[in-house]
């Protein structure tokens, strides 16, 4: 008799879980956890609410009271998306220079203090954008700790389209290095190594291996870094100062149409921004460049 019970109990401890049955309309198995999914609806779509309607709102507005369109045609305006788009554009060019070195380095290389390095490129996403531009006037303006030695040089940073580049640089440089980096790491050492097996130097590895391989990320990490660069406010105002067709992006507009009570002017203004940012979003999904968007890259 016992032996009959444990076979039994083998038998049922062997047997695969229970699957929950199909429905008749061969649509797949019923869920099981409906109260579970119905209990996270309520909270999670309070909070796509909370994220979408403002910004829904603020478009919606400008369109049916025509202040984007006469936004689009207002000298401001279009000054300052025309500095906006030839910073942004300078920046990015710096970003890739600099950053794409460093992302390979961090990707293929470890030495000693990689993840001060990895820290300090990393600061600039969560810190205050009015404190990067507060470093940066610190370390450039007249008074700091380089502004002696670049004024003996002639030349003048804070204030200036310059000081602009600079502050875009600062902030959006992070989500390109990021996603480049996270792209090197997914291309794989065999085929390089196969690649020097062959006799190829290392700039034609990089050049016909790893940067073809790794071209999704590193093309969505330029995508989102400009579109930081384009939506930047604090460090410029802090760095460059507001000043019209010198450092007035269109952020900037944004604030100084709202500071002098032109409400319809800096909803308009800020509706752009939203377009251009919802446009970068969507192609990067649809181009399957989603690592850019994955904060695991930055473990």
């Amino acid at each position: 008799m016992s032996s009959i019970v444990e076979t039994g109990s083998s038998e049922s401890s062997a047997r695969p879980p229970s699957r929950a049955a199909p429905r008749p309309d061969g649509r797949g198995p019923r869920s099981t956890a409906g109260p579970v999914a119905w209990s996270a609806a309520l909270p999670a779509g309070l909070l796509a609410l909370f994220l979408g309607l403002p910004v829904a709102v603020l478009v919606a507005r400008s369109a049916i009271d025509g202040s984007l369109a006469r936004a689009a045609g207002a000298q401001a305006v279009t000054t300052a998306l025309a500095l906006s788009l030839a910073t942004t554009a300078v920046s990015l060019v710096l970003t890739v220079a600099l950053g794409l070195p460093l992302a390979y380095i961090l990707a293929r290389r470890r030495f000693p203090g990689s993840w001060l390095v990895e820290a300090i490129v990393d600061l600039p996403l969560v810190l205050p954008p009015s404190v990067a531009g507060l470093g940066l006037l610190l370390l450039l303006g007249r008074r700091g700790a380089l502004g002696g030695p670049l004024e003996a040089l002639g030349i003048e940073i804070p204030f200036t389209t310059l000081a602009v580049v600079l502050s875009q640089t600062f902030v959006s440089a992070p989500f390109f290095v990021r996603s480049a980096r996270s792209g090197i790491q997914s291309v794989d050492r065999d085929i390089e190594d196969a690649g020097r097996v062959d006799g190829a130097s290392e700039l034609n590895l990089f050049l016909r291996i790893t940067r073809p391989l790794a071209a999704g990320p590193v093309a969505a990490g330029l995508v989102m870094s400009w579109a930081r660069a384009l939506g930047e406010f604090g460090a410029t105002i802090m760095f460059a100062g507001n000043l019209g067709g010198r450092t007035q992006t269109l952020p900037l507009v944004v604030y100084g149409e709202f500071q002098s009570g032109d409400l319809d002017g800096s909803i308009a203004a800020a509706a752009i921004l939203v377009i251009a940012a919802f446009g970068v979003l969507i192609a990067v999904r649809l181009l399957h460049w989603g690592r850019a968007l994955d904060l695991r890259s930055l473990a």
